[in-house]
């Protein structure tokens, strides 16, 4: 029973302490999941910050000798307050984001968090029940009055446990590796052509499902009325037991107040009146609809929230569906300064043509002139360290630069990125970063990477511009003279 209740007690200083520390270390977060559970506004910020202090004082008191019963106690009796506030909450139809561990670990308040909280119950129960006389020793005497059967015990216990957090720690990395390559797959077959991933949401250009919906207050709004004004309007799919969209709706409010001339804002969300005008009272969010269940979002395919699509002053589908409250930041951002159509790149200079001079910094900061190799060939190479078909072709480059024959021409680099990733690549010939906007592979017809072009010199264009690894490499070997005469 000894190693039992020490078990009981570390469990419960491990979580209390975390879960305090973090909700500390986001505190706005910590206030706002006071009000998705239904404190009062005014109260939310007093018991946004009460709460994490009174989690890690229980935490502290669990510890320290003459007081750890008690803190077994008060950690009983906010975990008490936690399933009363979810089960009720569970009850209206509600499913509030915790905000539990902070920023660690937040998720919508469900059934799996109403049981994690009862287990927890039970186990400061345990040592409520068991614990009385734990006024005397504390944790560090608890450890010193171990049997050496008990301390295999324990030390067993912990490293099974350190094992289950090595493993997820693991499983964590690869899930993340993955997605980088995923990520990485996705550019790859885009940059070869591939057919795009389809994006969520209805396909842009096709008309926007038509709808009828009540307001807050008694009115009816349709989407022909929102497009009266001949203005884009961006629709927002919202949920009033949607933790993410609730810390959405102070920003919500001030865009439909800061850029009405420019766009219309609409929530559309489900729930009662009163539910939703709970929510949006305080921050000062207007034009708010209700559907009576999902069918309008389902009809836009927004299967989640928040969520938020663009329809155009034309009734059509103006963007993809942004999810998330960092894509619908940059949805507004997009649909408030539209991006100016970029130049169309030249197909390719013409051999003969004068080369275009430009000059732009090494990696030490000096700056290079692609007339500053005028006298020699100039092989201009576009790069990218994080392009993958670069990556294939580095040992080749370099093991060209160790062996390039006489006459060879000289390797000008024009490369994007960090100083540090090319930096590491180990190249020796002049490596210049084209970062601030330049865009020198435009100049010469270049619209990815590896691709290079061979200039004379005299600074004109000897070659047709070279894609990829292999007829990069052919045109380093090639002189100036067999260029030409080709």
């Amino acid at each position: 029973m000894i190693l039992l209740l020490m078990l009981a007690r570390l469990v419960l200083v491990a979580v209390f302490l975390v879960a305090g520390v973090a909700k500390l270390a986001d505190l706005a977060g910590s206030r706002q999941a006071m009000r998705d559970f239904g404190v009062p506004a005014r109260l939310a910020d007093a018991f946004g910050l009460l709460l994490p202090l009174a989690e890690i004082a229980s935490a502290v008191a669990l510890v320290v000798p003459l007081t750890a019963w008690s803190g077994a106690v008060g950690a009983l009796g906010l975990l008490l307050i936690f399933v009363a506030g979810i089960a009720y909450n569970l009850a209206q139809g509600r499913t509030p984001d915790c905000h539990c561990f902070g920023q660690l670990h937040s998720a919508p308040a469900g059934w799996s968090t109403l049981i994690r909280n009862l287990v927890l119950a039970g186990v400061a129960g345990l040592v409520v029940g068991f614990g009385k006389n734990m006024s005397g020793p504390g944790l560090t005497e608890s450890f010193a009055s171990l049997t050496v059967t008990h301390g295999f015990e324990l030390l067993g216990g912990a490293l099974v446990l350190m094992v289950l957090i090595g493993e997820g720690w693991l499983l964590l990395q690869m899930m993340t590796q993955q997605g980088r390559l995923l990520l990485r797959i996705e550019a790859l077959e885009n940059r070869l052509g591939a057919a795009p991933a389809r994006q969520p949401g209805l396909a842009v250009g096709t008309p926007a499902p038509a709808f009828n919906l009540p307001g807050l207050h008694g009115e009816t709004m349709t989407l022909e009325a929102l497009r009266a004004r001949g203005k884009p309007l961006l629709l927002f799919f919202t949920d009033p037991g949607c933790g993410p969209c609730t810390a959405l709706l102070p920003e919500i409010g001030q865009w439909q107040r800061d850029h009405a001339a420019k766009m219309r804002v609409a929530l559309i969300s489900r729930g009662t009146v009163e539910a939703n005008r709970a929510k949006v009272t305080e921050p000062g969010v207007t034009q708010v609809l209700l559907q009576k269940d999902r069918e309008v979002a389902e009809a836009y395919q927004a299967y989640g929230t928040p969520s938020a699509v663009v329809v155009r002053q034309d009734g059509t589908i103006g963007t993809p569906l942004a999810q998330g409250a960092d894509a619908i930041r940059a949805l507004i951002t997009t649909t408030l300064n539209p991006p100016a159509a970029a130049p169309r790149p030249p197909a390719g200079l013409k051999i003969g043509e004068p080369a275009p001079d430009f000059s732009l910094p090494d990696l030490a900061g000096k700056t290079v002139k692609l007339s500053d190799f005028r006298g020699k060939p100039t092989l201009v190479l576009f790069w990218r360290p994080s392009c993958g078909f670069c990556e294939r072709m580095l040992p080749d480059l370099k093991a060209w630069e160790t062996n390039a024959r006489n006459g060879a021409p000289k390797l000008l680099v024009v490369s994007t990125d960090s100083v540090a990733d090319n930096k590491a690549m180990g190249l020796r010939s002049t490596v210049v970063l084209d970062k601030g906007g330049i865009n020198v592979g435009s100049k010469f017809g270049a619209g990815g990477t590896p691709m290079a072009v061979l200039v004379d010199a005299e600074g004109k264009i000897a070659s047709e511009l070279a894609a990829g690894a292999p007829a990069v490499l052919q045109l380093a070997g090639q002189d100036q003279t067999q260029v030409r005469r080709d």
